[in-house]
């Protein structure tokens, strides 16, 4: 019954999973693992910085968070996070916090301003319509935040990628799509509409689409397809079996079984998503 849901229903339903994600502390530096746990007593403990970063656009202003490996010398690759439609909570961080330890100069994006987190899924549809009715916001808001990590001294402003989960991966495949300087973008669980490709994109993407997705049509996936096809865009597609919508987040089981909705926590697909990302920003990145 799901695939005959609206879009507005199919995000308010996703949004839910986030509810169990708290914020985390920024303006600090920790040690961690390649886990994103406590890794005072490993070998490879390494100094992720986090900080919170203020900046204007559109008369907006926006407060984003950043995370790089300050043990690590020398400019690294750019990587934005684009959240899902419940704005800049705790689950982007902790994926900007992994990038850092891969050795990016990662940055989670304030889409929506202020920092601003949905108190409810209503207040979030109304926050992502805006997108979904104009895609070309989509660009202008992840052009604002690349601006303001270009000014890190870590940044390699000539290696730039973005990734996003569900609303996120709608965002940075419309960005791609409408010509933002990006050499590629990831979409997880992402919508697949929006915007159609412009010829002249030079983007690579990666859509990392779980297989049992009931928020995403076959249908939705063939016109994507179709669409890349047209203009002869670089891009792949990884289906991960038995994976169902927010395949990444740990906290969707849980929501999923609380809310009656087909989602669930997928290890293997997180996994196999993750280190499917690893080697695309591998194939993209210049030495």
């Amino acid at each position: 019954m799901y695939t005959k849901f609206s879009l507005a229903s199919a995000l308010m339903a996703a949004s839910f999973f986030l509810f169990s994600c708290s914020d985390s502390t920024t303006n600090k530096s920790t040690n961690v693992d390649s886990a994103g746990t406590n890794a005072a007593d490993t070998a490879n403990a390494m100094q992720v910085k986090e900080d919170s970063v203020t900046y204007t656009a559109d008369g907006t202003t926006f407060t984003g968070f950043v995370a790089y490996n300050e043990a690590q010398q020398g400019p690294r690759p750019v990587v934005l996070v684009v959240p899902e439609w419940w704005g800049l909570n705790d689950y982007p961080r902790m994926r900007a916090h992994k990038l850092a330890e891969l050795g990016y100069l990662a940055m989670a994006v304030d889409m929506y301003g202020g920092g601003k987190i949905a108190a409810d899924p209503q207040q979030a549809q109304a926050m992502a319509t805006p997108f979904y009715t104009n895609p070309q916001l989509a660009k202008t808001r992840l052009t604002a935040a690349l601006n303001k990590i270009k000014e890190y001294a870590q940044a390699d402003t000539t290696n730039v990628a973005a990734i996003g989960y569900c609303f996120g991966g709608y965002v940075v495949l419309n960005a791609a799509k409408l010509g933002a300087p990006l050499k590629g973008v990831v979409s997880f669980h992402g919508n697949l509409t929006g915007a159609p490709p412009t010829k002249d994109m030079r983007t690579k993407i990666l859509v990392c689409h779980g297989g049992a997705d009931q928020f995403v049509s076959d249908a939705e996936l063939a016109a994507f397809k179709k669409s890349m096809d047209s203009v002869n865009a670089a891009y792949t597609v990884k289906v991960y079996p038995g994976a169902t919508h927010a395949f990444t987040n740990p906290a969707a089981t849980e929501t999923g079984k609380k809310f009656k909705m087909p989602i669930e926590y997928n290890a293997a697909a997180d996994t196999a998503s993750w280190n499917d990302m690893k080697t695309f920003f591998a194939s993209i990145f210049s030495k």
